[in-house]
């Protein structure tokens, strides 16, 4: 292996030959000439280094080969017939070769007929160069490749920046899935108590949110030594601004500070009593149009319970119908629908009564139940929600609402594009003493 040009590195010897660069200091191009014929091998070299390529030179493809091994050239002009390795074979064998960059290869030939075209493109060519090679045709063939050599470059740029990109997008994305899963646990853990037995009545709750976090909350407070408030919020939308907007109304509802909880107001006396179901509705309305300063809005159920007596007074604002399911295991479904909350101001809610008897059970549904969707079939609405309800008539407390979801997701196959959140209130008979 020779240079016509300037003396380089042998390749085979270093492996660390340097990229060459012109007098401006952009790099040179590298052109293998591969041919058994000296004289031809330095036309082409003079030729090329005319042109400000750095040559490098081969008698046999078997030589090449080695030489591509070694340093990889941007350009390869083969001889196509040559004792030994012809040039067909040694293009086949160098596009299998492993490179960071694309070759651009030229088969010198003598042959014109069409099948040795098309052979020749098969095994990989770029392009064909008639014997003997003219000076013009040559600078012009291989500034064809250089144009493809550059868009390859520069495709090969913009894959590097995007994988770059990609990569800090992930490392993003990672991030926010870690918060997000402590988001999910903050979240569930507004939910503190999923049950409580009262002696002769129990309340069971059930959250699960599509996503990682939600707009559904659920819960429950004592009022009183005998009554209790349930209720099931749905934020609009999904995410992280309903799930904030759920943790904000989770305080304005808290069991354990009554003093915050704007469902209670304390008598004269010191102690606490519930306010109306549509007055709470009504103040929460007013509360998010001027407070919170939100285009979010809500839907709620709230009911306040008589352990004793098993009367139930509750509002419906937006949320789907709470739904009886009686003893015997018929389903009543109450209320006549009513606003959402935070959507429109002055809105007027209406306080809806009933009384459980022994036996009886409230349901409080978010529409993720009532909305999902089974596989080319209408949504499962009140009709399939009260076929579940009857089904598992026989089955009691987070058993009950577990047993719930699962159907849900059965009917569905595993596809609930909603959160699914409820309260289930279970009546057993008068108590005389609430502890």
């Amino acid at each position: 292996m020779h240079s016509s040009g300037e003396p380089v590195t042998d390749p085979i010897s270093d492996r660390q030959d340097p990229t060459p660069v012109s007098q401006t200091g952009a790099a040179l191009r590298r052109v293998l000439v591969v041919d058994d014929s000296k004289m031809q091998r330095r036309i082409l070299s003079a030729q090329l280094s005319r042109s400000g390529y750095e040559v490098l030179e081969a008698g046999t493809a078997e030589e090449a080969l080695e030489i591509c091994t070694q340093i990889e050239p941007d350009f390869v002009l083969s001889d196509w017939m040559m004792p030994g390795m012809s040039g067909i074979e040694f293009c086949h064998k160098f596009r299998a070769m492993p490179r960071e960059g694309y070759g651009y290869f030229i088969l010198l030939t003598s042959k014109t007929e069409k099948n040795d075209v098309a052979e020749g493109l098969q095994s990989g060519a770029d392009d064909f160069l008639a014997k003997p090679v003219n000076g013009d045709e040559l600078r012009a063939r291989l500034t064809a490749g250089e144009r493809i050599l550059t868009m390859e470059h520069a495709m090969k740029e913009k894959n590097r920046q995007l994988s770059s990109a990609l990569g800090e997008l992930q490392t993003l994305y990672d991030s926010i899935d870690r918060d997000l899963v402590e988001a999910c646990k903050l979240q569930q853990s507004l939910v503190k108590e999923r049950f409580r037995s009262f002696g002769n009545a129990q309340v069971s709750l059930t959250l699960r949110p599509s996503g990682h976090v939600g707009g559904d909350l659920v819960g429950f407070f004592p009022i009183n030594i005998r009554r209790i408030g349930l209720y099931g919020i749905d934020v609009s939308g999904h995410g992280i601004t309903s799930a904030l907007m759920t943790a904000r109304l989770a305080g304005y509802l808290s069991g354990t500070s009554p003093e915050q909880n704007i469902a209670l107001i304390q008598t004269e006396f010191g102690f606490y009593d519930g306010r109306d179901p549509a007055d709470l509705a009504a103040y929460l309305n007013t509360l998010v149009l001027e407070e919170m300063q939100t285009d979010s809005y809500f839907t709620l159920i709230y009911a306040d319970v008589d352990l004793i007596s098993g009367k139930v007074a509750l509002v419906q604002a937006g949320h789907p119908h709470p739904a009886v399911l009686r003893a015997d295991g018929s389903v009543e479904f109450l209320g006549d629908g009513g606003l959402p909350v935070g959507l429109i101001e002055g809105a007027q809610y209406e306080t809806v009564t009933t009384k459980l008897a022994p036996g009886d059970r409230l349901f409080l549904g978010s529409d993720g139940i009532t909305e999902a969707e089974p596989p080319r079939r209408p949504q499962i609405g009140e009709e399939g929600l009260a076929m579940l309800l009857k089904r598992l008539h026989l089955l009691r407390g987070p058993a009950f609402l577990d047993a719930l979801y699962w159907e849900l997701q059965r009917m569905t196959s595993e596809n609930l594009s909603d959160d699914v959140s409820a309260v289930l209130f279970e009546f057993d008979g008068a108590k005389e003493n609430v502890g």
